[in-house]
């Protein structure tokens, strides 16, 4: 009988020793991660770094954007499709006619899955004209 008695009390400390592993083990937050590196490079392969900035937006927007707020606004609306900030043109501006590439980039985390994203302007007038005003890029 107290065989039986040991052996039930061991499995039961055993089982609670397991439990509040695994407890110990879950995620402490609620939100799912969206941390990216925005990129702006010369040419083509974006080699040469010209800016980068860091964006986090959940808990919180911050990082060493000039405007994390809207940044992350802009990024939510988006549905974190970085290919819908670009937009036709703008039509009452000309940029020059020359090509001197400049490419912008997004790499890391967006609502808990991996992003990277890579869009090539032919000059940074184009991007300007592009980007109408979108704060993500605008640092």
């Amino acid at each position: 009988m107290r065989h039986r008695i040991a052996a039930v009390f061991a499995a039961t400390l055993l089982t609670l020793a397991g439990a509040t592993g695994v407890a110990q083990a879950q995620t402490s937050s609620l939100y799912a991660p969206s941390a990216v590196v925005l990129a702006v490079a010369k040419g083509e392969n974006a080699a040469t770094v010209v800016r980068a900035v860091t964006l986090s937006c959940a808990p919180a927007p911050q990082g060493t954007h000039p405007n994390p707020q809207a940044a992350c606004a802009e990024l939510k609306s988006t549905g974190g499709d970085f290919g819908m900030l670009l937009a036709s043109p703008d039509s009452d501006r000309a940029c020059p006619m020359y090509y001197d590439p400049i490419t912008a980039t997004v790499d890391g985390v967006w609502q808990g899955s991996r992003v990277s994203w890579k869009h090539t302007f032919s000059n940074a007038c184009v991007m300007s004209t592009t980007l109408n005003g979108t704060s993500v890029f605008a640092f």
